[in-house]
């Protein structure tokens, strides 16, 4: 099972709000997740970043890779 760190879209229409979850990558955007271990809101000034260090860093030891967006989450938060 090919598992990732990557973002899903929760809120409203017009309104998104973007959890950081570790998914399976083959289960669809809003789909099926394994754990949640934060999240992203890019409409607030600044945006609010919020990621469990702990979680991120025990699945990336255990292979996950992450998207190309939350790669750069984790690298604004320092964690990656």
């Amino acid at each position: 099972m090919a598992v990732r760190l990557r973002l899903t879209r929760v809120g409203g229409k017009k309104d998104p709000i973007w959890r950081v979850v570790v998914a399976d990558q083959r289960s669809p955007r809003d789909g099926r997740v394994i754990e949640t271990i934060g999240h992203y809101n890019a409409q607030t000034q600044p945006s609010t970043i919020k990621v469990d260090e702990e979680r991120a860093r025990h699945w990336l030891d255990r292979g996950a890779q992450p998207s190309d967006q939350v790669r750069k989450l984790l690298r604004i938060q320092g964690i990656a």
